[in-house]
């Protein structure tokens, strides 16, 4: 039995729309630049040469996602761009710059109903993340569904972001809210 489930995992890493630490047949790829950029290229929407996933990341619906020129994603990263509704469901354009740990999700579960536990209730309707170019995301920071980050914006490390963040600005909390304008 144990034979058949090693080559049966082999099959899913080899297959699946994702890539993380628990993807370990594909995830030894990340270590060496050049057969991450060749397996990246082949897995994600969009992935240019200067872009780099770090081992340690967690990406799920990869063929969903646009990654920019000069996007690092570092350890502990976790995009959730798995979708059946969008053709592009995460959009980080180029030369935003990423902190460890940074999630970034595009669905929630629902909640709406009392008599009906939320494990069955299943999820709300997919919305994309959008991260425009050039802006500062700091580590530990959570993007929530239907986000856009506005252009050269920061959002401060440990932030919540629940809203889209405007342009040219610093925003920092939980919820995260604008504190000041970058002029």
């Amino acid at each position: 039995m144990l034979f058949i489930d090693i080559i049966n995992k082999i099959k899913y890493d080899l297959q699946s729309d994702r890539i993380g630490p628990d993807i370990p047949f594909t995830h030894w790829k990340l270590y060496f630049k050049k057969t991450m950029h060749n397996f990246c290229e082949r897995k994600f929407k969009r992935f240019t040469d200067s872009t780099e996933i770090r081992p340690g990341a967690y990406i799920m619906g990869c063929s969903k996602i646009e990654l920019g020129k000069g996007v690092i994603l570092r350890p502990n990263c976790m995009l959730f761009g798995e979708s059946s509704s969008l053709s592009v469901s995460i959009k980080i354009e180029d030369y935003v710059m990423l902190g460890a740990g940074v999630h970034i999700y595009i669905n929630n579960h629902r909640y709406d109903n009392v008599e009906i536990p939320i494990y069955h209730q299943g999820y709300y309707p997919d919305k994309a993340v959008i991260i425009r170019k050039g802006s500062w995301i700091g580590a530990n920071t959570i993007i929530l569904p239907g986000v856009i980050i506005g252009e050269n914006s920061v959002v401060g490390a440990g932030s919540v972001v629940t809203k889209s963040i405007p342009d040219n600005v610093v925003a920092v909390g939980y919820p995260a809210r604008v504190i000041k304008v970058i002029k």
